[in-house]
């Protein structure tokens, strides 16, 4: 198991693990509102839950041993019947449950598709609070996900740009502000190729939010910054003018702009055939 994390279900933290790009829910967690783990035995002798779990495996587990599943629902008819996830797990093969055991507690996580089964069995309010819960963290997880991909495009070139701009635009022996001043004055020439602004503009406009104007940016306009910061250190090496640059900068931006636009077009009219 890789990454753990949790939601709140009525007041009930319950465990979340991600494997194989898949998400378990916490059954162990899920009954504390309700009993104990005896119920998830109970579930899992339930006819409908078998048929549930073995049409799941079929579909996702080209491993699964369905033989035995044909024993356990002879058996499930017995009152002597009894099935634990382990002895369902050593049996059958499955994928749908995570089961360990030590000697005084243990702990079952199932398949999201499984857990919401098991959720509807325990109550129908509390499964639409866990679907609920879990649909808001995977929101989450997407909106932190764009935030690093961002981050990662804007730091991309980063180095490169200020590299330049030091070993080519900064004079010796010059004073800490006026040293930030010619980095801040080349960053603006890339606001202003993409942006069509200065950052200081852009404050100017919006004098009651404090904001980097490249934390706001698209993704296909933080991709175009990152080539521009590598074009411009080129440009640099190359002592083009800033002037100069500036104009090949924004035709540079406009023409990959256009490019990304037509491109995303084409894949959603693909999609869409």
């Amino acid at each position: 198991m890789k990454k753990t994390t949790a939601i709140n279900v009525q007041w009930v933290a319950i465990g979340i693990v991600e494997t194989n790009q898949e998400s378990y829910i916490s059954l162990t967690d899920m009954v504390k509102n309700f009993w104990d783990d005896a119920m998830i035995y109970s579930w899992m002798r339930n006819r409908s839950t078998l048929q549930f779990i073995w049409l799941w495996e079929q579909l996702h587990n080209p491993n699964f041993k369905g033989n035995e599943f044909e024993t356990f629902k002879k058996e499930a008819w017995l009152n002597t019947f009894n099935l634990t996830p382990r002895k369902w797990i050593e049996a059958t093969n499955a994928i749908w449950i995570i089961s360990k055991a030590w000697r005084y507690w243990g702990w079952t996580y199932a398949h999201k598709d499984i857990a919401f089964e098991f959720a509807s069995w325990l109550s129908p309010e509390f499964k639409l609070y866990l679907i609920k819960e879990f649909q808001r963290l995977k929101e989450q997880e997407v909106k932190a996900l764009d935030r690093d991909v961002k981050r990662f495009l804007t730091k991309m070139n980063y180095r490169i740009h200020t590299d330049a701009i030091q070993d080519y635009l900064v004079p010796k022996e010059l004073s800490k502000d006026e040293i930030n001043h010619i980095y801040a004055d080349e960053a603006d020439v890339l606001n202003k190729s993409l942006f069509g602004q200065t950052a200081k503009q852009r404050k100017d406009k919006n004098l009651t939010k404090k904001w980097n104007m490249r934390d706001f940016a698209t993704i296909e306009q933080l991709i175009i910054l990152a080539n521009l910061e590598s074009i411009n250190a080129e440009f640099i090496k190359m002592w083009i003018n800033q002037s100069k640059r500036l104009q090949i900068l924004n035709q540079t931006a406009i023409s990959q702009m256009k490019s990304l636009i037509q491109n995303q077009n084409r894949i959603v009219w693909l999609e869409n055939k």
